[in-house]
């Protein structure tokens, strides 16, 4: 009897050819759907920041993020999907992380004007310590130039709650201060912060070697020095 077959007998099964490797398809590349989800966010926050909503085209995140449009599609619907979802995973979460800080200061005897202008700007000036982070405060900058019917809903959605929150800390700080100046000073608080934060480089030309605005507890030390000053100026009449 031939060898091959007494090797069938004894349960030697025959060898296998082997499969070919699969390769990723275009747009499913390999790894979990929260990891594609997170590649095509962080692509177009970079996009979105760098060209604004309407200069972002879904081809140009595709490209970037390596994914085909049809999976962008699958995950946000639209552009506007994407656009939100990039805006409020970081929006709100800066939203959150006032209000913890707020909360903290709340717990203690009395309220200081500095303490609640630094609890409301270091979420926001954490993240410029990443390439990330800084493209979401120039693409939060860039949404006040948006059309109302983007920008909004978005704005309202992640900030509301906490900025309505510090209006009351201030107020509650400083108990001369009316609704309407309190109001408009966190207002312009949020218009200083939004350009001192977002990179323009401005200070460098104006004053090289004299500001540092790369230096984070510098922008901090400056910022909380004025906001401060402002939120306990005279009443505006």
């Amino acid at each position: 009897m031939p060898s091959s077959k007494v090797q069938g007998r004894r349960g030697i099964a025959p060898t296998k050819k082997a499969k070919p490797a699969t390769r990723n398809k275009p747009g499913r590349p390999g790894g979990s759907n929260g990891q594609v989800r997170d590649r095509i966010l962080d692509a177009s926050e970079l996009l979105f920041a760098e060209r604004g909503y309407a200069g972002t085209t879904l081809r140009e995140v595709a490209d970037a993020a390596e994914v085909t449009q049809a999976l962008i599609n699958y995950y946000f619907g639209s552009k506007y999907g994407l656009f939100q979802e990039v805006f409020l995973r970081r929006g709100k979460r800066i939203s959150d992380q006032r209000l913890e800080r707020l909360h903290d200061l709340e717990q203690r005897d009395a309220l200081s004007v500095t303490d609640i202008v630094r609890a409301f700007l270091i979420p926001t000036l954490e993240l410029r310590g990443s390439v990330a982070g800084r493209a979401f405060i120039r693409l939060q900058a860039r949404l006040h130039t948006e059309p109302p019917e983007i920008s909004y809903e978005l704005r309202n959605e992640a900030y509301n709650q906490s900025t309505q929150a510090f209006v009351e800390a201030f107020r509650k700080a400083l108990p001369s201060l009316s609704e309407r100046d309190a109001y408009w000073r966190v207002t312009l608080m949020i218009g200083a912060y939004m350009y001192a934060f977002s990179d323009t480089h401005r200070l460098e030309q104006l004053a090289p070697g004299v500001c540092h605005p790369e230096d984070s507890e510098e922008v901090l030390r400056q910022m909380t020095a004025f906001v401060t000053a402002g939120m306990e100026a005279a009443p505006a009449g």
